[in-house]
Parts: structure tokens; sequence; C-alpha cells
């Protein structure tokens, strides 16, 4: 899929209408009641299958922790380019840190964006270790505390929290698709990788993205979308909807593993940035631990026939790799699927990051 140019998109009140809600409070008290429970989770499986977003309110995650996360990270952006530098991600063989704008590439295109990386924390593995995705493994950088003071400690909450909300939801969805509740829990394994990005959008070039349209990699994506519109998802028409900002709630929407394992029934949907003002976001991708196996799950007739009726869903694809993107595949139209989900990381990183990749691997180039 080619990202097209820059384009109108439906109005606010419109997305609205077209993006569904889910209201974890609601989850929760409905602990008593298995068949509510049941709906709502089908229910919500139902809008992943359909629009593969939507807004989760009444999410349990502090205003207080996020406000604190917007506040330091504009902190962080507004410092002298000589102390953004000191935690570069170009020196970090592990993919971590702060990136000036143009430094990441979707598709092959620069995203209009300055962001910090940070995931999760493991002892490192060594520079030549094998499978190579094991040297994804490592510190984050931080900034100093005289720098930045109450950085880490509030990442680290925010990691903690949004960690735990995706477990929630994670749960939500094993119950709709008919599985254990705990399905994911015990697949995920124990060294698991997420992975949060600090995010200050520049005024849009025009013909530009602050991110061109793209998949996310991992399970979950929770956003927290900040105060300035530009966000916008591809509708099933092809058409592109502006994701509305409701106060409070935290943007959701799946990645390409969970559409992989489940057959293509639940779906990564394309989405990009564009924006005429400043704007910050911060956004908690879940994801397992690196060496968990990809193998799809056995879903019941129903989901499976889901798909094999719609040439939307059976035809989804992955983003491509470099070298497919080298040989002329197009955007989201790759039909390989990784073994692994480090694999799938492995392969983000050494399109998203050919220079980075070049300087600590040349050999894996």
């Amino acid at each position: 899929m080619n990202t097209p140019a820059n384009s109108t998109a439906s109005t606010p009140s419109e997305a609205l209408q077209g993006l569904p809600r889910f209201d974890l409070q609601q989850w929760h008290n409905t602990a008593g009641d298995a068949a509510e429970r049941q709906t709502m989770a089908e229910s919500l499986c139902q809008a992943c299958h359909d629009v593969g977003f939507f807004l989760l309110t009444n999410h349990g995650i502090d205003s207080a922790l996020i406000d604190a996360v917007f506040d330091l990270s504009r902190n962080f952006f507004d410092l002298p380019l000589a102390d953004r530098k000191s935690i570069d991600k170009r020196a970090s063989r592990h993919f971590r840190g702060w990136e000036s704008e143009g430094s990441e590439y979707t598709n092959g295109r620069p995203d209009i964006r300055e962001q910090i990386d940070l995931w999760s924390e493991h002892e490192p593995r060594a520079k030549d270790a094998l499978p190579a995705y094991h040297r994804l493994l490592g510190p984050n950088q931080w900034p100093s505390e005289a720098l930045v003071p109450g950085f880490e400690s509030a990442l680290n909450a925010w990691f903690r929290d949004m960690g735990q909300t995706a477990d929630e939801l994670m749960v939500v969805l094993a119950t709709g698709l008919g599985l254990s509740p705990d399905h994911f829990d015990k697949a995920f394994g124990t060294e698991r990788m997420a992975l949060t990005k600090l995010i200050r959008y520049p005024e849009t070039p025009a013909g530009q993205f602050g991110v061109n349209a793209h998949h996310d990699a991992a399970f979950l994506t929770l956003l927290s979308p900040g105060t300035t519109p530009g966000l916008q998802i591809e509708t099933a028409e092809g058409s592109w909807m502006d994701v509305p900002l409701v106060p409070g709630a935290l943007v959701v929407n799946l990645g390409e593993i969970l559409q992989s394992i489940t057959g293509n029934y639940l779906l990564a949907t394309p989405h990009r940035v564009i924006t005429q003002t400043p704007r910050q976001s911060a956004a908690y991708f879940h994801g397992p631990s690196l060496d968990m196996e990809l193998a799809p799950i056995e879903l019941p007739a129903r989901f499976v026939e889901a798909v094999a009726n719609s040439p939307r869903h059976h035809g989804a694809g992955f983003m491509a790799r470099a070298e497919e993107t080298d040989a002329g595949v197009g955007d989201m139209s790759s039909d390989h699927r990784p073994a692994v989900y480090g694999e799938q990381l492995w392969n983000y990183f050494c399109r998203s990051y050919p220079d980075n990749v070049e300087a600590h691997y040349p050999d894996d180039v």
C-alpha cells in the first residue's frame, strides 16, 4: 500500500462515531458476572476485527503520572542540542535514546518527529550474540537527574502502569477469542520487551508525514495522544479518518503479531500522523519475550470463517522488510511471517534505523 499525499480526512465528529470505546472500569465491575464479561470481551474483539483501533476510557492510570510524563518529555526536548545528545541513540547498540527529526524511517521515508525510545531493561547479551535479536536486550540511556529531575522514576512508573493495563486488555481479548483468560500471560514469557516512545512533532511539511503510514509491530499500543490532533487511521474503504481527542482516554491499536497469530482476525490498521501545529504524544508498545514463538492460535471456526469471507482481512500483509522494500514490495504488502517475536523486532530496526545497524552491526547489513 503506497502512502497517499496529504489529504483531508473525516471531521472529528465523524471519526468519533467510527471509533469504538471500551470502559475498563465497567469490565472490572463485571468480575462476578461471567456472561456479561463474555459479552463485553466479544464486543471488543469484534471492534478490533472491524476497526483495529478503540478508545480506552476509565483505564485507571493516574492522570498525574501521564501529565508528569508529558512535562518531563517537554523539559527534555527543550534542552540545548548538546544536552539532548547526551543520550543520542546512535551511541547505543541496543537502539535506545534520543533521536533528531528524520532519524527513523518508515517504508524508506523519514519521519518528521523527534523522539526518545526506552525499552524494558534486561541483562545485555554479547555484541555478536545469536540469534541477532538478542542484541536488543540491554540498558536504556537515561538523561541525568541534573538535566531532567525525576525523569527515570516517572518513566519506570509509566512502564509499570501501562504494562498492567495492557495485560488486562490481553485478558479481555483472550476471553473474547474463546481462549483461557491467561493465554497470553503464559505465552509472553518472563523477559518481556515493551517500548515507550516519547514524541515531539513539529508542523508537518507539505508532502511529508510526522510518521508515515504504517502498522505497529507488537501486540498492543496504548497511546496518550496529548492535546493536539494529528493521528489518522485508514478506514476499510481506504480513506483516512481523524482520531478524536477524548479527555482522559487512551487510544489503543493492535500490532502485526496479534494479527498474525489470530490468522488475521484481529487487525493491525494502517495509521499516520499529520499535524498543522507542534504536537506531543507518548506511546507504550506491549510485547512479549523475544523468544516467544509466533505459531497461529487455533480459534473457533467462526473466526476463521470471518477472515475467509473478508478480502480485507485474508489479504492483510505485514510491513515490508528492508530487503523487500529494495525489491519493490509494497509498504504493507509483505507475506513474510517471523517465527519468533525477536525476529519481528530485528526486522523493524533494520528497516527503520539502517544507519544505526550499519554502525553497530556492519556484518548484518
